[in-house]
């Protein structure tokens, strides 16, 4: 059993703030050091600013917890520095099969669009992932970066003002504190951040709990995503299992409602269920156990100030369709390039109103997903669970009736089509690169797209001229010349070009399209530059 999250990675160091008269104020404080606090801070470190990450333990998290991540958000972790080691260490897996009572009905493989660096899905333990990021920041900090993490450092209150945010701060030595410029709320689905200024969620709570537990067991369950409806060992509730490494099985186990949390994850009591799962002759051992309730919640903004929330202190959704985690690293992306030209000078304070209404957009469209699965893995009514049950019946043999089965939507990267930091499409190019979308990778004869994109502003000319740079009122912009061949087939030309016979991109630093023509037109790239940072 791996024992990862039993080893201090950022052991309490006493810190010159703790002595410290003035107050000392830093750039940008982060609070909570799981992978999205993680992974904020060392997007501020890449655009080399000051950064605080403040945790109350010194260690990964217990338990797998997090364990599903998609290709969008792999793309995030490589530009990070971490996206490798996490695919070489995680499980991959395309096919799912979907199952009713004992029968298979149908099953669906998610394999990404050929060309694609990252694979479509990888299961990878949480704590690994931690891990990765915590040795990530260590080696930012030998390379001179200023970024630090505070182990045994816990926030207990917060003051907030126009120009910064107040923080007292626990010690094992007692209390100390703190200024910051900014302050990135990373904290979990119970935020003390949100808790201390008084900052609640909307949305609904679902009358149903699951039991999660990892298992560790040499099994022959092949490398897949496996969902039973009302299966025979768990009647009239639902399961799921999937693979991660280390010989560690994910199960989730529908409980029901009215139940007692804490007698149900006892040893005792899991046990059982999971032998009549699995079969009394399988060996198995319990690694974690954990219940949670079904939430599809969150905050009415994300901004507040000099106060921002990200992650699961912003938003909630049910774990199925592997919203959770994989949504919090696109709100890091969009936040920290925001933040970074905000800090800057290189762009108005009112550039970080659009995170608050691009991640909206984000959350909006998970909630919905969520709400939808959640609603037809468990049915609320007689009425509800009859048509339910009618639809998996169909899918064993018909397939218009597949769509129709949602045992959870799997992620996918959120497009901010209403952004008013796009530009007008001018191009009848593809569809899955108008402005708002998120770039997707192609294969080009030295490597990948999206490392060539980096976290900064880029012209992308196919086939077409354009100055090298461009500063646009202290934006630098610039450019990656890119050839396409003929064929009509190629990534490149299916994603970029279409019919088109060139074209230019404007491309954000997480990614997206701010704009794109078939040409070079520089007052209208420059005007495109401008909305595109908040200045127009």
């Amino acid at each position: 059993m791996n024992k990862i999250f039993e080893i201090p990675l950022y052991p309490y160091i006493h810190s010159p703030d703790q002595d410290a008269y003035p107050t000392a104020r830093r750039k940008v404080v982060v609070i909570g050091a799981g992978p999205i606090g993680l992974a904020t801070g060392i997007e501020m470190a890449l655009q080399g600013i000051e950064v605080v990450i403040l945790d109350e333990n010194d260690k990964v998290s217990f338990g797998s917890r997090a364990i599903c991540f998609a290709q969008r958000p792999l793309e995030i972790l490589d530009r990070l520095g971490c996206a490798h080691i996490m695919v070489d260490k995680g499980v991959e897996w395309e096919v799912g099969k979907v199952f009713f009572d004992e029968r298979e009905v149908y099953q669906f493989n998610l394999k990404p669009e050929k060309g694609s660096e990252f694979p479509a899905f990888i299961n990878l333990q949480q704590y690994y992932l931690e891990e990765y990021l915590v040795r990530r920041v260590h080696e930012l900090q030998a390379q001179g970066a200023a970024i630090e993490i505070r182990g045994r450092n816990k926030v207990s209150a917060i003051g907030t003002h126009d120009t910064h945010a107040t923080l007292e701060i626990d010690t094992p030595e007692g209390s100390y504190n703190l200024e910051a410029d900014w302050l990135i709320a990373c904290d979990g689905a119970n935020s003390p951040t949100r808790e201390m200024l008084g900052i609640d969620f909307v949305g609904r709570v679902f009358e149903d709990n699951f039991l999660i537990a990892d298992v560790v067991m040499d099994a022959d369950f092949p490398t897949e995503r496996w969902f039973w409806f009302d299966p025979p060992f768990n009647r009239g509730q639902s399961a799921l299992l999937h693979k991660q490494p280390d010989n560690v099985w994910r199960i989730d186990l529908q409980l029901g409602w009215d139940i007692d949390k804490e007698r149900e994850k006892r040893p005792e009591n899991v046990i059982p269920r999971l032998k009549e799962m699995l079969g009394e002759n399988v060996e198995f051992e319990l690694e974690w156990v954990s219940i949670y309730t079904f939430q599809c919640r969150r905050m009415e903004n994300f901004r507040h100030g000099r106060v921002l929330f990200a992650g699961d202190a912003a938003h909630q959704v049910s774990p199925f369709g592997a919203r959770g985690a994989n949504s919090g690293f696109q709100d890091t992306d969009n936040l920290g390039w925001k933040l970074g030209m905000v800090i800057n000078g290189q762009a108005p304070d009112s550039l970080l109103d659009t995170y608050n209404s691009e991640r909206i957009t984000g959350a909006d469209e998970n909630i919905l997903n969520s709400t939808r699965s959640t609603d037809f893995i468990t049915p609320k009514s007689d009425m509800s669970r009859i048509l339910r049950d009618a639809v998996l019946d169909l899918s064993e043999q018909y397939d218009f009736a597949r769509p129709l089965v949602n045992s959870g939507r799997l992620s996918v990267p959120c497009t901010y089509q209403g952004s008013p930091l796009n530009t007008a499409d001018a191009l009848d190019g593809p569809s899955d690169t108008r402005p708002g979308q998120p770039c997707p990778d192609v294969p080009l004869e030295d490597g990948y797209l999206l490392p060539k994109l980096g976290g900064k502003f880029v012209l992308l000319t196919i086939n077409a001229d354009a100055p090298e740079e461009i500063d646009e009122d202290g934006v630098k912009v610039t450019r990656l010349a890119v050839e396409s061949s003929s064929d009509p087939n190629s990534p490149l030309v299916k994603r970029y070009l279409g019919a088109e016979k060139s074209a230019v991109y404007l491309i954000r630093p997480d990614q997206h399209v701010a704009a794109r023509r078939p040409t070079y037109d520089q007052n209208l790239f420059r005007a495109a530059i401008r909305r595109a940072t908040g200045k127009e």
